[in-house]
This record gives structure tokens, C-alpha cells and sequence, in this order.
């Protein structure tokens, strides 16, 4: 019993010293997108053959587009990522800032691509203010071919 005891005030001063330097609790994962929202891909449509550079306009129905790296309470706003030859990001994951992860964080909706000619998937993947994804049910996916 007094192990337990020992055991449990060394946890909880260690958890206090954190919290009174500074640390703070993890940020919460967003919460699950309403059931009617989601994001589409306007133009080019799934199986075009595109330029380069080439435009895209972005879809979104039942959240909105809001800045990113602005903390807000407002669980129906994010921005748009477009994922280029990847897959959605797991809910509550915060989607990687590289060439391959494009971010679209200043509330835009229309975009220009250059991309190698070939054969692309690209992925639009909706997340929050901290660029944590809202998962699968808030991307889409086509394929375009680049000439």
C-alpha cells in the first residue's frame, strides 16, 4: 500500500513541475466533420488530361474555409491541402508541410499546379486551423494525366 502511495506523489509531482514549466495539455484532434460535409475537386474533373501549369478549383458544403495557424473554437471551419500522389491523412493528424503536401491555408479555393507530366493522383484533404486532417470523409481523390 504505501508503494502505491509513493508511487502515485511522484507521478503527481512530476505531472504538476510539467504543468507549472509551462507544458500544457495536447491540443484536442478536431472533432468529426458534420455528416452532410465535404470537400470535391470542381475542375479538372476526375481522368483529365491537363497542361501544366494547370488550375484547380476546390469544393467544400457544411463547414467553411477559414485561415490556418489562427486558433479558433469553430469546429465547422479548416482549410484546404492537396496531397499529390498520396492518400488522406488519418483523422487528427497533422498533414506534412512538403512538395508533395500542398497547403492552402489563407482561405483559398482556386489554386495553380505544376506538376511533372504523367499520370497524378491528387488528394483534397480538409483539416483545422493546426492543419490536423478531418480525416477520410473530408477528402476526395481523382487523377489527372499531365501532357
Amino acid at each position: 500500500m504505501n508503494l502505491k502511495i509513493c508511487f502515485f506523489s511522484v507521478v503527481m509531482m512530476c505531472a504538476a513541475g510539467a504543468f507549472a514549466q509551462g507544458a500544457a495539455p495536447a491540443a484536442p484532434a478536431p472533432t468529426a466533420a458534420p455528416a452532410t460535409a465535404k470537400v470535391s475537386f470542381v475542375e479538372p474533373k476526375d481522368g483529365a488530361t491537363v497542361g501544366t501549369p494547370f488550375h484547380v478549383k476546390l469544393g467544400l458544403e457544411g463547414m467553411k474555409v477559414c485561415v490556418a495557424n489562427k486558433e479558433t473554437t469553430d469546429q465547422k471551419c479548416g482549410h484546404h491541402h492537396i496531397l499529390v500522389d498520396g492518400k488522406p491523412v488519418a483523422a487528427g493528424q497533422v498533414i506534412p508541410n512538403d512538395s508533395t503536401h500542398l497547403h492552402y491555408g489563407k482561405e483559398q479555393t482556386e489554386a495553380d499546379l505544376t506538376l511533372a507530366p504523367g499520370k497524378h493522383t491528387l488528394v483534397l484533404q480538409f483539416a483545422d486551423f493546426a492543419h490536423r486532417s478531418f480525416g477520410e470523409k473530408m477528402s476526395a481523390q481523382i487523377t489527372v494525366t499531365v501532357k
